[in-house]
């Protein structure tokens, strides 16, 4: 059976692709992964079995975006904490000082201001947010203009300032644990820490939520995922945790599954992949 397969498509970030698996599959040629982050797989030992990679970087950046800003208002307002108040076996009322804080007018931190983070921000803007972003090249002034942006070239400055920090960056050496200790020290302890990029850039945030250094956090990835169900995060109210929602609607998932099989077929056909990702 391993002598028929020719292709692979991922469609789990923690599918393992190792040298065992490769050296098996003596036939395959192109693995379609279904997503544009690549940090799962070893692309060079993939390379050196002749092996191609391609993603699907297809514009789902808007699902993305919209999972930031649910996230956002539902920590903002315990949307969660509250359901689980309005089913509870006693309920009669809702305590008065179970209070959430203010979006419209707050002021929105965005770290990676990439396709998905400048839709972030024309969200954000319906909410007349004040908007920050910190990225490692400026945007255009008529795009800052567009979402009334102001770009912060220190990520300290953002951290200081804002009252949300959404975390929309992609996983390289540079941003691994961008969100630390020392950064999430700088925030306000009012703010709210907001990630949906992957879990390894925020490091320890159960510590800083348990200490009141931050207010609360609204994370779609974490570390591990699924967390181990001892885990400190799973124990907090001051949390949401999505099980790596980010893409995961109809309309996406079926573009991603038509790019990933656009790719494959490519490949078989001898054909030049439309999505293929090379070693760097």
């Amino acid at each position: 059976m391993s002598k028929k397969v020719q292709a692979i498509r991922l469609w789990w970030h923690k599918s393992v692709i190792d040298q065992e698996l490769l050296q098996s599959l003596p036939n395959l040629k192109v693995i379609a992964n279904s997503g544009v982050g690549m940090d799962h797989l070893d692309l060079k030992l993939v390379a050196s079995f002749g092996v191609k990679v391609a993603n699907a970087p297809c514009d789902v950046s808007g699902s993305t975006a919209d999972t930031g800003m649910a996230l956002l208002l539902a920590s903002a307002r315990r949307l969660v904490e509250g359901y689980q108040v309005a089913i509870s076996s006693g309920m009669e009322y809702c305590e008065a000082d179970f209070l959430g804080v203010e979006v419209t007018r707050a002021t929105l931190g965005i770290i990676g201001m990439g396709s998905i983070g400048y839709k972030i921000a024309l969200r954000a803007k319906a909410f007349e947010m004040n908007i920050l972003y910190h990225n490692r090249t400026r945007r255009k002034e008529q795009e800052e203009q567009a979402v009334s942006a102001t770009y912060c070239k220190k990520i300290d400055s953002l951290l200081q300032k804002a009252d949300f920090v959404m975390v929309v960056v992609s996983l390289t050496p540079l941003t691994d644990e961008l969100t630390g200790k020392r950064e999430m020290e700088l925030m306000k302890p009012a703010a709210t820490l907001i990630n949906i990029s992957r879990g390894t850039i925020q490091n320890r945030p159960a510590t800083a939520l348990q200490t009141g250094v931050i207010r609360a956090a609204a994370l779609d990835v974490t570390y591990w995922e699924p967390l181990p169900r001892d885990h400190m995060l799973l124990k907090l109210k001051n949390i949401i945790i999505m099980p790596h929602l980010s893409i995961k609607t109809d309309k996406a998932t079926y573009m991603i599954t038509e790019e990933a099989a656009e790719n494959i077929l490519a490949d078989l056909n001898g054909l030049p992949i439309p999505s293929e990702v090379l070693p760097s």
